[in-house]
């Protein structure tokens, strides 16, 4: 069943990409599995599937113990700083950076597992008081900041759009997100590479594809309706 829902998410990706001549390998779908149990992750692991999104650390850290190594794990939801050190040593990224003390922590804990980790922006692009994220007008400014860090890479940024009746009705915000990333890109900021995109959810991810995402994180629509009582 969540195979099929893969598969299909998979095509519907890979049909919109040929409508606007854009090459499917060029969005990352990443299946969001927190809720869901790890006998879910690994059927779709077993299916190919190697990118997964979480949003709490606790939950991540169980499932990464438990499920094979060549997983890549994908840290989505808000980040307490003082939770860094549980996910440094094997996140695969960070799409959640909304702070510089928090990109400090970040750097501080990838530099005690001699690794780099690779961040994302978390951007408010819709202005919406209930959702994390910096305003767009801060962004380049917390990205040049973020860049002096040693152990942090800024990849690019990430949005979590309104929710809305019709995923079109969002193309203008990700149109937005794109247009800072263009913007931040062509300051050629040393340390770092705007190349990924992260928008666009169930709802809304085709729409998403259609506004240049790189990455698109789908859950219910590959796993179903969440069962927040089953959360480790």
């Amino acid at each position: 069943m969540i195979v099929d829902n893969l598969r299909n998410v998979e095509k519907l990706i890979a049909e919109t990409c040929g409508e606007i001549g854009r090459d499917p390998s060029g969005v990352c779908l990443l299946a969001v599995s927190k809720t869901h149990p790890s006998s879910m992750i690994r059927e779709l692991y077993e299916a190919g599937q190697r990118d997964f999104g979480e949003n709490y650390v606790q939950e991540l850290t169980a499932k990464a113990a438990e499920l094979p190594k060549d997983i890549r794990w994908h840290m989505i939801g808000h980040l307490q700083r003082n939770k860094v050190k549980y996910i440094a040593p094997f996140v695969q990224m960070i799409h959640s950076v909304d702070s510089l003390p928090l990109a400090q922590t970040i750097n501080k804990e990838a530099e005690k597992n001699g690794r780099t980790i690779s961040v994302l922006i978390e951007v408010n692009i819709a202005g919406e008081e209930s959702k994390f994220g910096v305003k767009p007008e801060e962004t380049a400014s917390l990205v040049r900041e973020i860049a002096a860090l040693k152990h942090v890479k800024v990849r690019g940024l990430m949005t979590s759009a309104p929710i809305v009746a019709d995923g079109e009705e969002n193309r203008v915000y990700f149109r937005k997100l794109r247009q800072l990333l263009v913007d931040i890109d062509r300051e050629r900021i040393d340390n770092v590479s705007m190349d990924v995109l992260s928008m666009g959810m169930s709802g809304d991810y085709l729409a998403a594809v259609k506004e240049g995402a790189s990455v698109v994180r789908v859950g219910t629509g590959i796993f179903g309706a969440r069962d927040y009582g089953q959360r480790p």
